[in-house]
């Protein structure tokens, strides 16, 4: 089987990129696999995407800094078992995006 630059082996291209939708027909939406965040991992992504420090963060919502490290370090660790790597806060942006977790307007 050949395929053209415009039509890409899916199903080769979906096992390197785990990100690619999974039935473009069923929605045209890119279906990502999710991992599986805590309410307080989620609540602590969110405040810290939306602050301009971790320190506001923990005093936000009353912990350490150590604990919003803790929570951030297991959020990219999670991210990386389902192969979408989130090293940087741009990186968690993005995914904290395409996941729903959060829009654009409430960035």
């Amino acid at each position: 089987m050949t395929t053209t630059p415009a039509e890409p082996a899916t199903g080769a291209l979906r096992a390197l990129h785990p990100i690619l939708p999974v039935d473009s027909a069923a929605d045209s939406r890119p279906q990502f696999v999710r991992p599986s965040l805590s309410a307080r991992e989620r609540e602590v992504l969110l405040a810290w995407l939306r602050s301009d420090s971790k320190s506001r963060v923990a005093e936000e919502l009353v912990l350490s800094l150590g604990t919003v490290n803790t929570h951030l370090t297991r959020i990219r660790a999670k991210y990386a078992e389902v192969n979408r790597p989130a090293s940087s806060k741009a990186a968690l942006v993005a995914r904290a995006l395409q996941d729903g977790l959060v829009t654009v307007d409430e960035l």
